[in-house]
């Protein structure tokens, strides 16, 4: 998948757990200060950050951006063009109606991002394959086994043979029965577990066929499957040490079980 439909915010968030330390003072500085970003010189903004102007240019590369000035135009030109005039990052008890429209702004803007980085072309393609599978197997560890569940639920109601197990071994231990005929679909926000990084490897030594979903487009996982589905998640504008939004992985599944449903004539049959 291509950077082209992303946003800076999802950008950043896409490369941040692969940012060194110095790179992710930049990109929190980034995150939640945007509108002071756009009067800022690079020098204003290494001081701000304490990291050297050579940093920032190095954390715009790795953000898909040719330099600081690409950066500050991008996140003026999203500014002008948000709908939402009236939200911040902020979640507070004390006032829960600005807080509700802040959620809702930025889970939007999750689905908005997720769906636009869809690739029309791999789509089709990733759909031809699920429909002519023999199984098609959900993995998933942690957080995301819940969409994994959803997933196999869903494609068995249209008929498509799928399992999970929430059962790592089992997980493991089914993929050993797999042939080429199979699908594999591995859901990770990080795109880095270790258990599904070896669960894909015996995919692959198999034949069947890998796709993965995930937020980091050049995470491992990404460049073991055949086949990327990317996904934008904004919890780090609210919670700075822990990302679990599902949303946009749920918004994956079921996108990918309405346009099958579509296509299979005896789905509801």
């Amino acid at each position: 998948m291509d950077n082209k439909g992303k946003s800076v915010l999802d950008k950043i968030f896409a490369v941040y757990d692969n940012l060194y330390e110095a790179e992710k003072k930049i990109a929190d500085y980034v995150i939640n200060n945007q509108e002071e970003i756009i009067d800022m010189t690079v020098s204003e903004l290494a001081v701000k950050s304490i990291v050297s102007e050579a940093t920032i240019i190095r954390f715009c590369k790795k953000c898909k951006l040719k330099g600081f000035h690409d950066l500050k135009i991008n996140i003026a030109k999203e500014m002008v063009n948000s709908e939402e005039i009236s939200t911040s990052n902020d979640i507070d008890i004390k006032n829960i109606g600005q807080s509700l429209k802040n959620i809702l702004a930025n889970k939007i803007e999750e689905l908005k991002q997720t769906i636009s980085m869809m690739n029309e072309d791999v789509i089709r393609e990733i759909l031809t394959i699920i429909k002519e599978a023999r199984i098609v197997q959900f993995v998933a560890v942690g957080n995301t086994l819940p969409v994994a569940l959803d997933g196999a639920y869903k494609f068995n109601q249209i008929g498509i043979s799928s399992v999970v197990n929430i059962i790592w071994e089992t997980q493991l231990a089914f993929t050993y029965t797999l042939t080429d005929k199979d699908v594999v679909i591995a859901i990770s926000n990080s795109g880095s577990s270790k258990k599904l990084l070896s669960l894909v490897d015996v995919a692959n030594k198999k034949h069947a066929t890998t796709i993965s979903i995930t937020n980091h487009e050049n995470s491992p996982l990404a460049n073991k499957c055949k086949y990327q589905i990317n996904t934008a998640t904004r919890e780090k504008l609210f919670m700075d040490e822990f990302s679990f939004s599902r949303v946009s992985a749920m918004t994956v599944i079921e996108t990918l079980y309405l346009l099958l449903t579509a296509e299979k004539r005896d789905a509801y049959s």
